[in-house]
């Protein structure tokens, strides 16, 4: 059963930081390039970082690059995103993706930045 599950969400304030992580199982994670998404209430999700299966390369939406670091351990099947600078506009439902042909998506955690 493939399961992917965040954690590390949570209500910070403007300018703090927060490490996501996301466990995954059920699949060869080693295999999957994997990424970030996020939803804000009223708006469509969107891409926030990607990193390749070895790690090797990243990819950041311009609106988090130089404030966000996407990681991961293959060995641990873990993937992180670690959240500096966080401001309001941060606000949203963050997601865990897989990709390799297939498609697995987590349930999401959410994070708020106060102002």
């Amino acid at each position: 059963q493939v399961q992917l599950v965040e954690s590390g969400g949570g209500l910070v304030h403007s300018g703090g930081s927060l490490r996501l992580s996301c466990a995954a199982s059920g699949f060869t994670f080693s295999l999957y390039t994997m990424s970030w998404h996020r939803q804000a209430p009223g708006k469509e999700r969107e891409l926030v970082a990607t990193i390749t299966s070895d790690g090797g390369a990243t990819n950041y939406a311009d609106s988090v690059k130089g404030r966000f670091t996407i990681s991961r351990d293959n060995v641990k099947n873990t993937v992180s995103l670690q959240m500096n600078r966080l401001q309001p506009d941060d606000t949203a439902v963050y997601y865990c993706h897989a990709i390799r042909g297939w498609s697995y998506w987590g349930q999401g955690t959410q994070v708020t930045v106060s102002s």
